[in-house]
């Protein structure tokens, strides 16, 4: 992936980091001698990757163990953070899922919504203040090309009137454009950039182990699909190049600003996301 840029007495936090472009990210972004923060929910790939980092050079890297579709978990992997860190110069929220069978988290919520969205926006919020005390500072978004596809239903956002995997997981990928657009727009002049990407159709265990003609589809495909380096390209390129320091509120394909779906650039559609986002994480009640 070429050279580094040096992060040393840098801050990332990453979620999601145990496989596919997660976990090329986390190795590719500790290489530059940041300080890395994994957040995962499986402790025994956790502990594999963390000692992975640390026999390619980088001893600076520590674990939490949680499970992001649980508020009270990603509240407590912010407050884990913040007890033992004054600054975080790179948030990669990565952590997603697809299911092609209707499930509830422990909050009640919509699964799919709760892990792809709410985690992301609950988190990054919680982190807010250090991050932008800590400018300049990015926030990276893996979004996906199926946002495109997608169509935020405010009416049913929780899919107890009808449920499919793909639109539901479309319409958690849009939610990620409009919140990481939306985000960029209150960071205006603060330091902090906000950009969201398509990773490319990655072969990865993602969705593998789904059950059905999905899980299928997913194992039939999976030569023909991008490796993980490739596919972790654009994330990476967001994390780390000089090129894109100052930029803000844009989507990216294959490391170039790519075109989101109209509805991605609806402001009204982003600031309704928001203020329904904020109630379901109690973030409104917080404020």
């Amino acid at each position: 992936m070429g050279d580094s840029p040096n992060l040393h007495g840098k801050t990332c936090l990453i979620t999601g980091p145990t496989a596919g472009i997660g976990r090329v990210t986390a190795l590719e972004v500790a290489k530059s001698g940041a300080n890395m923060v994994l957040v995962a929910r499986d402790s025994q790939k956790g502990q594999a990757l963390v000692d992975e980092i640390k026999a390619a050079g980088n001893p600076n890297v520590e674990l939490i163990i949680a499970d992001l579709s649980v508020q009270s978990e990603v509240r407590r992997v912010a407050s884990e953070f913040l007890a033992r860190h004054e600054t975080l110069h790179l948030l990669i929220n990565n952590a997603g899922g697809i299911f092609h069978e209707r499930r509830e988290t422990k909050d009640g919520l919509e699964m799919t919504f709760a892990l792809n969205h709410l985690a992301y926006f609950l988190l990054t919020n919680l982190l807010l203040d250090v991050i932008k005390k800590s400018a300049p500072a990015r926030i990276v978004n893996v979004a996906s090309r199926a946002h495109t596809r997608g169509r935020i239903d405010f009416a049913d956002l929780q899919k107890t009137k009808s449920y499919a995997g793909w639109p539901t997981y479309s319409q958690s990928k849009l939610a990620n454009v409009l919140f990481s657009h939306e985000l960029a727009r209150r960071l205006a002049g603060t330091g902090v950039t906000s950009n969201c990407l398509h990773p490319g159709v990655v072969a990865t265990g993602f969705g593998r182990s789904d059950r059905g003609i999905w899980g299928l589809v997913t194992r039939l495909a999976a030569p023909f699909l991008l490796s993980p380096e490739k596919g972790a390209a654009t994330t990476i390129y967001l994390a780390l190049s000089p090129e894109v320091e100052t930029v803000s509120g844009k989507y990216f394909a294959d490391c170039k600003v790519a075109r989101p779906a109209p509805e991605a650039l609806d402001l009204m559609v982003a600031s309704r996301l928001w203020q329904v986002s904020e109630n379901l994480t109690g973030l409104a009640k917080d404020s």
